[in-house]
């Protein structure tokens, strides 16, 4: 008997640090398709600061949104998620209308998301969004002459140079993609469509991505071409005679896509989400100087556009009430 009370003695106590150490250490899990080149560091700030655990999920980048948007719907009856922090916008307003996300209700995190301008948020805090790009020109200064510059996207329509100079990514995905339904949206479905088939038929290229446009900027095989402000700046950054222009900025503005960020209804950790929503809306600027967005869009300026941009005037809900139709239609339009 002596001998045995102590080893049971032992062994409940070790039981009890192993059932309290691990499994009470905080973490947070978040799903995130911001690349992980720009997010990683965010994340292990994070961690340091606050001593939090951070357990990411990245982007496969064949899927990008998509595929984390469907693992969320998947889950969406026992969330394994704490955050979705997404680098669009369309992908996580439809999950918000499936119910999937709580409203912020940390008290320093509201207080930040409400700076955001309310054309960037969920009227009630379900999702907010984070850094801003805009859909932008990039001209090659060498073989573009200031007076040609293109102005607006009706320039794809009529440009000073030979259409085959010119060029966009297919609007079937990504960026170009959201931006044809939010022209559908701002402009009509029987407008826009009409836009997309006379840019087609003036023998305007349509490339893989706007990386690619914009590469093909730099090397001077495009004069100037439609492409995001991140990947421009990137551009610039190198030292390419390049310069950007933000369309249509005598009319209805430039359009512009922006991340979000949004907690998961009924997940594991609440109070550790709230930190890293705060943390995430406090350091914008680590994304913006990374090179992932170009401004925060709390602030009022754009530091690519210092004299003021402005933008598109169309809720992000009507876009996506177009995107399906959009989408059917630019498949049509240029799937062989």
């Amino acid at each position: 008997m002596n001998i045995k009370i102590p080893f049971f003695l032992a062994l409940a106590t070790a039981v009890l640090f192993a059932g309290c150490s691990p499994s009470q250490k905080k973490e947070v899990v978040v799903y995130t398709s911001v690349d992980q080149v720009y997010s990683e560091p965010l994340l292990k700030k994070f961690e340091k600061s606050t001593g939090i655990k951070v357990k990411a999920v990245y982007d496969v980048e064949a899927s990008k949104t998509v595929g984390l948007a469907m693992r969320l719907e998947a889950e969406k009856d026992a969330p394994q998620a704490d955050v979705f922090w997404n680098n669009e916008f369309l992908q996580t307003l439809r999950l918000d209308r499936l119910g999937l996300f709580a409203p912020i209700s940390d008290a320093p995190a509201r207080t930040l998301a409400e700076k955001v301008p309310q054309k960037f948020r969920c009227p009630s805090l379900r999702w907010v969004g984070l850094g801003g790009r805009a859909r932008v020109f990039l001209v090659n200064t060498s073989l573009v002459p200031p007076d040609q510059f293109p102005r607006s996207l009706d320039s794809l329509l009529s440009p000073a140079i030979s259409p085959e100079k010119t060029g966009m990514a297919l609007p079937l995905f990504g960026t170009t993609a959201t931006q044809a339904a939010a022209l559908f949206a701002l402009e009509g479905k029987d407008a826009a469509t009409e836009f997309f088939s006379a840019v087609k038929k003036n023998g305007t290229r349509f490339l893989p991505g706007n990386s690619t446009v914009r590469d093909l900027v730099v090397s001077g095989e495009l004069f100037w071409g439609l492409t995001d402000s991140d990947d421009a700046q990137g551009a610039i950054e190198r030292g390419a005679p390049v310069a950007v222009v933000a369309p249509d900025q005598q009319t209805d503005g430039t359009f512009v896509v922006f991340g979000t960020v949004a907690p998961l209804k009924n997940s594991r950790h609440p109070e550790e989400a709230a930190r890293l929503i705060e943390f995430l809306l406090s350091q914008e600027n680590s994304l913006v100087d990374a090179g992932a967005f170009q401004w925060p869009l709390a602030s009022p300026s754009c530091p690519m556009f210092p004299d003021g941009l402005k933008t598109w005037d169309v809720a992000p809900e009507k876009i996506l009430d177009q995107y399906q139709e959009s989408s059917r239609l630019m498949r049509e339009m240029f799937v062989p």
